[in-house]
């Protein structure tokens, strides 16, 4: 298949999978966050389609030092998909924390990132709704995420599509050119944008964790398909090194029957 996908069976795969783990958790809706970017938008279509457009909420939580476009395209969003919409100002909590502190763009990102989980978690209770995730995979191989915050979620439509092919699923569920053409940003600080900050582009990084990830590649096998030595190097590197944030905290073993190690699975409860 390689990094093209057949988008409607992928869509299909995955309502089915959304609605069947919500409901099967004695749920019937979902809760995001919103930002405008496509990640979110393909999640919200997924599960508007999975369980009604009534039955999902996305929330906008922008900071006063966030794009205006961002909002403006989350409301576009959800206008367009029918879902439940609305806006929580994070400002007031992320600059009384900061008042007087010295801190860095990622520290100040990450207490924003979350922020906005503890919203959306504190809505799940409300509603009740499981939240719904948008990290798509190359965000979670390279560790490109907050821990417990943009990386959290009770289910993860898109965790196993690449950034490129979640293009051509939102091309396939008809989402706004504009979000589907945008540069992608976490909207962390004023003119961040993704690949800027990581220093290459989402195409070319996604050939070289296809080929490592899935195909199973041997590192010298993708340098000599092309691409060079030092960058296939470091996104290994990223790989191994955020490897933390894609599993719960490492249990110290003690018993037969270990959480997330012997007691894993809905199986292991007779379900």
């Amino acid at each position: 298949m390689g990094l093209e996908i057949n988008p409607a069976l992928v869509e299909r795969v995955l309502v089915a999978f959304l609605r069947e783990e919500i409901t099967k958790a004695g749920f019937h809706r979902g809760v995001l966050g919103l930002s405008g970017g496509i990640d979110s938008a393909v999640s919200a279509a997924l599960a508007a389609r999975a369980l009604g457009p009534e039955n999902v909420w996305g929330i906008i939580m922008p900071h006063r030092s966030s794009n205006p476009e961002s909002r403006e395209h989350a409301e576009l969003v959800a206008r367009q998909l029918g879902i439940r919409s609305e806006v929580i100002d994070i400002s007031p909590q992320i600059d009384a924390y900061f008042q007087g502190r010295q801190c860095t763009n990622v520290r100040r990102g990450n207490k924003m990132s979350r922020e906005r989980m503890s919203v959306l978690y504190d809505y799940s209770a409300e509603l009740p709704a499981l939240v719904v995730g948008t990290s798509n995979k190359t965000e979670l191989l390279l560790g490109y995420g907050t821990l417990f915050g943009d990386m959290a979620s009770a289910l993860n439509p898109v965790g196993d599509l690449y950034k490129t092919q979640l293009r051509q699923l939102a091309r396939h569920l008809g989402l706004p050119r504009e979000v589907i053409e945008k540069l992608p940003t976490a909207d962390l600080w004023v003119g961040q944008t993704d690949e800027d900050e990581l220093g290459f582009s989402y195409e070319e990084v996604d050939r070289v964790l296809y080929m490592l990830v899935d195909q199973r590649t041997r590192r010298d096998e993708v340098v000599a398909a092309g691409f060079e030595e030092a960058f296939v190097n470091r996104v290994i590197l990223m790989v191994k090194r955020s490897h933390f944030k894609r599993r719960i905290p490492v249990i110290a073993k003690l018993s037969d029957r270990t959480v997330d190690r012997d007691f894993r699975y809905s199986r292991d409860w007779g379900t």
